[in-house]
């Protein structure tokens, strides 16, 4: 399903004649089939599935984040400016994401779940909560909820 929207989008964009869009959505899918041939080596000969394109336009998302922050200290305004609407380019391609409140929530019952008392449990309760919330929620950041709520 997302690679077809990936395709519809580049042309939609290539129509529009949006540089930006057009530009991103090639990355996308460059990033995709290196991953798709990685996934042959490997026996799959599908293509990787949903949620590791998920987790892929999360990694580019959480990169681009990282070089706004170095464009950004770097006086550069306008490179990071172009992250951001990368980054809006690529959300648009992911399920909405959870606020800090579900984040929270979710991270409680990965808890309760796995029956986590201390921050040896945090492996548990972040497999808990990749394997139920990938594509919608930052792990990054709901792993350092974790480790506080977990005494770390």
């Amino acid at each position: 399903m997302l690679r077809a929207r990936f395709t519809e989008a580049l042309k939609d964009s290539m129509r529009a004649k949006n540089e930006r869009a057009t530009g991103t959505l090639r990355l996308i899918l460059a990033a995709l089939k290196d991953r798709d041939i990685a996934a042959r080596g490997k026996g799959n000969h599908e293509g990787i599935p949903e949620e590791e394109i998920a987790q892929m336009l999360q990694s580019m998302i959480k990169t681009r984040r990282e070089s706004i922050t170095l464009y950004e200290q770097g006086g550069r305004v306008e490179l990071a400016d172009q992250e951001r609407e990368e980054i809006a380019i690529i959300e648009g391609f992911l399920p909405k994401q959870m606020s800090e409140e579900e984040v929270a929530a979710a991270i409680r019952v990965a808890i309760a779940e796995a029956g986590a008392t201390s921050i040896k449990d945090m492996g548990k309760v972040m497999a808990a909560l990749k394997a139920r919330h990938v594509g919608r929620m930052d792990f990054a950041k709901a792993s350092g909820a974790t480790r506080s709520l977990l005494g770390g």
